[in-house]
């Protein structure tokens, strides 16, 4: 059987959020070096392949949601499909301190290859689900890694990224700093804006509300904890999008 670079879970569930976690695996398919970046066991485990713990969070806000949920199903370092087509990180050969192997000779036509096999698929499906209804709210999952090499460690709990559009991130910062156990901030550990990347792409282009929710992927290791968080994240992500009136 084809390799399949996106699955969907509830593409019928009729809420108008749209889950998305575009650094849900770190799957290498065949195609790419035979399924084989070249890394070890335990670096293709690290954040620097995939976002750990997101998947389930994401899995379980949709369902919790009712709303549909979109997964890639390839490693960030086959290509990343939360950069555009033009980003110099789209296809990394170098991630925090560790060389990629099969990526270091990988020239533009293999480039162009990866993006006609892998990320062009996604972003076609993504577009699609996010046009599905005109109030569509997107909200992306991802997950940060608790310090990288010779950096300070992270305090926050939570990063809610936001680019200019902040209708729904600003509200949703003030109501998650609420909680007396939480510490949280916008735009960390990252920007929230990368130009072509996936909420450019299908939420500020389009007009609508969106939110990228960045959780400390130690806090996230556990199916049971994937769970705790999206039951907790949930019912603050209705309220805030019914309290905006958006």
């Amino acid at each position: 059987m084809s390799f399949h670079p996106y699955w969907t879970e509830g593409a019928d569930r009729p809420g108008r959020w749209l889950i998305t976690c575009d650094h849900a695996t770190n799957t290498v398919p065949e195609a790419v070096n035979g399924g084989d970046l070249g890394l070890a066991r335990d670096d293709m485990r690290r954040h620097i392949a995939f976002d750990p713990g997101a998947l389930g969070v994401s899995r379980h806000l949709g369902e919790l949601l009712d709303s549909p949920a979109l997964f890639a199903n390839f490693s960030r370092l086959v290509i990343d499909p939360n950069r555009g087509e033009d980003d110099p990180t789209l296809l990394m050969k170098l991630y925090d301190g560790t060389i990629i192997p099969a990526n270091r000779h990988a020239d533009a036509a293999e480039c162009e290859r990866r993006l006609d096999a892998y990320h062009r698929p996604y972003h076609a499906e993504y577009y699609r689900l996010a046009s599905r209804r005109p109030d569509t709210a997107i909200c992306a999952v991802h997950s940060f890694t608790p310090q990288l090499q010779a950096r300070a460690p992270r305090p926050w709990h939570l990063g809610i990224l936001h680019a200019h559009d902040t209708r729904l991130a600003q509200p949703l910062i003030a109501r998650l700093q609420q909680e007396p156990d939480l510490c949280v901030e916008g735009n960390v550990p990252y920007s929230g804006h990368l130009p072509g990347d996936s909420i450019e792409r299908h939420a500020l282009a389009m007009g609508l509300p969106n939110v990228l929710i960045e959780i400390r992927n130690d806090l996230i290791a556990e199916a049971a904890t994937q769970r705790a968080w999206a039951e907790r994240l949930a019912p603050i992500l209705s309220e805030v999008l019914r309290k905006t009136g958006l």
